[in-house]
């Protein structure tokens, strides 16, 4: 069985935390949800967001794809937390296919997997992907290796067709 994992926590963007839990559900993948403390939290927008799991004890073998809404509270909180930070970085370590939309990308840059890649977020946080030793490339989707990205939820169609195509070559 294909797996996908969303990590993310209170006040996540509503469309980039939806779009892609349903999406990867319809193109087969069991899709779990990963919140600190497996606490139940609500996007910006009031959808209410159940977790399957907690953040700390994931295991990347586990799944196919990692996927990181954006939503700039939730980020200012989710990338503090080590332990979701390491569990991002052991997924790139072991080649998973790891996808970004938005303030998303913060996670990648905490998580210290970005240095020479070509990564897409949030405008607003074009100095930090740059700063972090990555190039900030401003495009729907943006594939380097395993890591997919994109800018903004207008996207969301083309990052979520590019994650599927990356995991599935």
């Amino acid at each position: 069985m294909k797996k996908a994992i969303i990590i993310t926590g209170k006040l996540v963007q509503d469309h980039e935390f939806i779009y892609p839990f349903y999406r990867l559900q319809e193109a087969g993948y069991s899709v779990d949800v990963a919140v600190k403390n497996k606490e139940l939290v609500f996007g910006q927008l009031g959808s209410k967001i159940i977790p399957t799991k907690d953040i700390v004890g994931l295991n990347p073998d586990e799944y196919d794809i990692v996927v990181i809404p954006g939503g700039a509270k939730c980020l200012e909180y989710l990338r503090q937390d080590q332990d979701a930070l390491d569990f991002i970085a052991s997924a790139h370590k072991v080649k998973k296919t790891i996808a970004a939309i938005c303030h998303g990308s913060q996670m990648l840059i905490s998580a210290k997997i970005v240095k020479g890649k070509k990564i897409s977020g949030y405008y607003s946080i074009k100095d930090d992907i740059n700063n972090a030793g990555a190039m900030y490339v401003d495009a729907p989707a943006v594939t380097d290796g395993n890591i997919v990205t994109s800018p903004h939820y207008k996207y969301l169609g083309d990052w979520m067709r590019q994650t599927l195509r990356v995991t599935e070559q």
